[in-house]
Parts: structure tokens; sequence; C-alpha cells
């Protein structure tokens, strides 16, 4: 890689606040890999400890996400931006994610910041994942490329929560990866705000020293995300909360969410 690489690690912590009809609260410690999609041959072949659909200490494998077929990643989000109408003229696509660790991952929320060639944002991807093993994508047309702080919203299509109905809306709030991350998600339904998750970190360098520390500091850290959300519900019912209903997934994979003006988006602002 001649040019200054784009990918980097950001350790930091989750915090998940939910208001009602229990307050409950958690907050973890985790850290996330932003990987640009182009980079990922050449970390590769640099890295002892980082693979690309590979084994390794850590990795990132395209068939955990997209579409699951394990074909090339940014070829299917390309597909997916072309079905919005959105030309990024072969920009980077940058993805914050949790990678593999000993080979196991489960990603509650990859994000992927789709750019246009001179760099400015034209559209984001907020990818879900359920433990009911259902995957679904919300893709949003950025209003402001060249803002440092990203406001998006969008209706509730896909069943995360088992104690949380499909219905209501998101409201995203990003910062665009630099010196620091920061992540936002607010959750509203008719009667207002219902949830708030959030990832706050400080950017490390992509190198096997950081991942070394990384891995010491987060040993099994994707076990103990699928562990820790089975705790935490485990915890609900015990306040209280019973499952909701579980409806299909969506027929489409990808919601795309047509471009409007952040003025115009209706309902609560949480």
């Amino acid at each position: 890689m001649t040019e200054m690489p784009q990918s980097r690690l950001y350790p930091g912590r989750v915090f998940h606040r939910r208001l009602r009809p229990r307050v409950h609260e958690l907050s973890y410690r985790v850290f996330y890999m932003l990987l640009d999609l182009d980079e990922l041959p050449a970390l590769h072949r640099c890295s002892l400890l980082f693979s690309y659909n590979g084994s390794s200490l850590f990795g990132f494998h395209d068939s955990d996400h997209g579409d699951g077929s394990g074909r090339p990643l940014r070829g299917w989000i390309e597909a997916q931006l072309a079905r919005a109408g959105i030309d990024t003229g072969g920009g980077r696509i940058l993805a914050l994610t949790f990678p593999r660790v000993l080979g196991y991952v489960f990603n509650p929320l990859t994000v992927y910041f789709c750019q246009r060639e001179d760099g400015t944002l034209a559209a984001m991807l907020y990818e879900v994942n359920n433990t009911f093993g259902d995957r679904h994508s919300y893709l949003i047309p950025v209003a402001d490329g060249g803002a440092e702080a990203v406001t998006q919203e969008c209706e509730k299509a896909f069943y995360v929560s088992p104690f949380i109905p499909v219905a209501g809306r998101y409201r995203f709030k990003l910062l665009r990866p630099g010196a620091r991350m920061a992540l936002t998600i607010r959750e509203s339904d008719e009667a207002g705000a219902l949830l708030t998750a959030s990832f706050a970190g400080e950017a490390r360098a992509f190198s096997d020293g950081q991942l070394a520390l990384a891995f010491l500091r987060h040993p099994l850290m994707t076990l103990k995300v699928v562990g820790g959300i089975h705790i935490e519900a485990f915890r609900l019912w015990l306040k209280g909360m019973r499952p909701a209903a579980r409806p299909a997934a969506p027929a489409s994979p990808v919601t795309i969410v047509p471009f409007r003006d952040e003025a115009a988006f209706s309902g609560p602002r949480v």
C-alpha cells in the first residue's frame, strides 16, 4: 500500500440504555475494525495476525456480510448502490465491523461508509444481524457528503431484539472516522424514545502490535458479544419483559431509503 492506509482499529465502549417499559442499561469494552475493502488483500499479505478470507487470529470474510455468498463484498455493495441510483465512481468503501476472532464472529451492526472518488460520502449502509440468523440492511443517501457528522433516519423493518416489536424509527448520528469514531442510534415508536445504543472509540494503527494488544485486552471478544446478548436478555426476562412476535424477515435484503432533506423527516425526535 503506497497511500496512507485507511484501515485502523477503534477500541472503545458500547453503551445501551432502554427507557421503557423497563429501564435497563449495559456497557461493554469492545474494539471495532475500520477496513477499507480495497486494502483487504494487502492487509492479508502484510499481517501475521489478520487474514482476508483465510485463517488467522483475526479475520474478515466476505461470506459474513452482504448476501452471504462469499463473493467480493464490494461488488455486492456497489450493486445495492446502483439499485438506489447512487454512483460513487469507484470511491472507497469503509466497513466499521467486528472481526472474526479465532474463526468466530457475530456482528450486531456493520456500518459501511460509501465514498465518492473525491472522498465525500455518497451513502451509508447499515447492516444488521439478529441472533436468529437473519440479516437486513438499510441503505441511506447522505445529504451533505462533506460534513464531518452525519444524521439520518429510517423506518424500522427488521426484527432485532426479541423484546421490541418491528415498529417505529431509527435515528443514526455518527462522526466520519478519524482520530475518533462515534456512533449513536436512537430508536423510537409512536409513544416516543425507546432505546439508545452508542459506540465511541479512539483510533489506533492497523498493525500486528495493536492487534496483539487488542486481543490481550479483549480476548474472545466476539464470543463475549453473543454471551452478553443472551445474559442481558435473561436479565430483561427477570424484569418481566416477554418476547414480541417474530415476523418473517423482509422480502428484500436491503431497505433503500429515498433521499429526503433532513428537515422533511417526520416522527418523534429523540
